[in-house]
């Protein structure tokens, strides 16, 4: 990949503003990071604006998200509390590592938003070149990034880039959560992959839970960070407060 499509490619000329997610450890009930989700400013939800997104102005899109992430973020105190920032980002919109993180380091800088707190994750929605994805994810370790790897178990994303690299935190697809608890093929498969994760040193969260019920059978199996509606839905330019759900009287208490 060239830096030549950087320098000609078109902007993105959709405004944007970003909603956040709360990923919440359930067992210490504290927020362990907020994930950045793109929105339109005119209220319209990440499908409308995705849909505007080009190989031709991708990248312009990738930096305005990460730029308008870390601003909101800054702008919302959002690490006071000791949470992380994860912004998605598009491996095929990063040309080279270190020359396409300019924008985001020059936001950092102007918010001072400190880089440590940062979490940059992928879901690879398409085959794309396995050297370059590692070159990306490595260069951006290096730098003092964390790094995820979203929607495990859903695409091209699996155990073949876990062999080469092994990134500080997973996610696991909604789907392998959806119905977990009257599931017993899912439980299974979920129960053997945490087990993998937790060998490698890498840290799982479960994304998409909805219902109690998920969340106990999560629970048991001893996942401790989670992601979904049930603890907390997205809202746009604010950190929403989470809904806990107590083990022992087994009911959501808002905090």
């Amino acid at each position: 990949m060239s830096c030549v499509a950087c320098k000609d490619g078109v902007g993105f000329d959709v405004p944007l503003t970003m909603a956040f997610q709360p990923i919440v450890d359930v067992g210490g009930e504290t927020v362990f990071a907020y994930e950045a989700l793109v929105r339109g400013q005119d209220g319209k939800g990440a499908g409308a604006v995705l849909a505007q997104v080009s190989p031709d102005n991708r990248y312009a899109f990738d930096q305005l998200c990460r730029t308008t992430a870390i601003e909101l973020a800054a702008r919302l105190d959002l690490t006071a509390g000791g949470a992380c920032l994860s912004i998605n980002f598009l491996p095929n919109a990063v040309y080279e590592p270190r020359a396409c993180i300019r924008a985001t380091l020059a936001a950092a800088m102007k918010t001072g938003f400190p880089l440590d707190r940062i979490i940059f994750e992928f879901t690879e929605e398409e085959a794309l070149d396995a050297h370059h994805v590692l070159n990306i994810l490595r260069t951006y370790r290096a730098m003092g990034f964390k790094t995820a790897i979203d929607d495990f178990g859903a695409g091209f994303a699996g155990i073949g880039l876990l062999s080469k690299f092994q990134p500080d935190i997973v996610k696991l697809d909604m789907a392998l959560i959806r119905d977990i608890d009257t599931d017993r093929v899912k439980r299974t498969i979920v129960s053997h992959t945490l087990d993998m994760l937790r060998d490698l040193d890498i840290v799982p969260v479960c994304e998409g839970v909805e219902t109690v019920a998920e969340h106990n059978v999560l629970r048991d199996l001893g996942v401790s960070l989670m992601q979904g509606y049930l603890l907390a839905k997205p809202e746009v330019e604010a950190l929403p407060a989470v809904s806990w759900v107590r083990p022992d009287a087994r009911l959501a208490l808002s905090a």
